[in-house]
């Protein structure tokens, strides 16, 4: 009995390890699941900030200065399109039923996350609408900071763009469109944009954002060419192609 007693010793003192070893494993297991679950948290809050808060804060900031900007042209001055700096005017684009967005210089995140677009001032200048020739290049995010373009693959061939300054309509229309390309082809840029099919000067007007959503891989890429131009009258009657 004396030995068999000791014989059943290391049994039992083997059978209570079992549970302590599981209890680890459980311990492990649970602050691993918490952690996971911490992360996706914190990952679905990124989410939400990105593509949901920075486009509230954006659209705040850009409607305060789009009302800055018409109060200026609203009080009396001397002639000229280019009349403040903080932004030279708005661009409407009914198929990507976005608003008005306002336009200013340069395409740095500074400017854009403000929710406006911005003009092109290098690795290609941007030409203005009012001048005689050139390429008017504008870029905007596509998710996110108010997101201005994020309805870009809306628009077709035919399809009306307009840019509002403050003496002038300037109507566009949609001739090309690039669905991806690299985001360092800066030719598309150019005054003769490459890969519009085009091959004389011209007054063009170039839109770029951010493909595919919710990336920046690529660009996506839209050409329109200057149809007309409409004096603005007294009331700021749009054009046809905005009413």
């Amino acid at each position: 009995m004396a030995a068999g007693a000791a014989g059943d010793r290391p049994r039992r003192r083997h059978g209570r390890r079992r549970p302590v070893r599981r209890g680890r494993v459980a311990s492990v297991v649970s602050v691993i699941g918490e952690l996971l679950i911490t992360g996706g948290v914190l990952l679905g809050l990124f989410v939400v900030y990105s593509l949901w808060w920075t486009n509230v804060l954006a659209d705040r900031e850009a409607k305060k200065q789009g009302s800055q900007i018409r109060e200026q042209w609203a009080a009396p001055q001397g002639p000229g399109a280019l009349d403040t700096k903080d932004g030279i005017g708005f661009l409407h684009v009914p198929a990507m039923r976005n608003g008005e967005v306002l336009v200013k210089s340069g395409t740095g995140g500074d400017v854009l996350n403000e929710g406006v677009a911005g003009y092109y001032t290098s690795p290609v200048k941007a030409a203005m609408p009012w001048d005689k020739q050139g390429n008017f290049t504008l870029a905007a995010h596509r998710d996110g900071h108010g997101a201005r373009f994020h309805n870009i693959d809306k628009i077709k061939k035919g399809d009306a763009v307009v840019f509002e300054t403050r003496d002038a309509w300037y109507v566009y229309k949609v001739f090309a469109e690039l669905p991806q390309t690299s985001r360092f082809n800066v030719g598309v840029l150019d005054p003769v944009p490459k890969g519009a099919g085009t091959t004389k000067p011209g007054r063009y007007l170039t839109l770029t954002t951010c493909t595919p959503v919710y990336t920046s891989d690529y660009r996506y890429i839209v050409w329109a060419e200057l149809e007309r131009t409409e004096k603005v009258d007294s009331k700021r009657t749009p054009p046809k192609e905005l009413r």
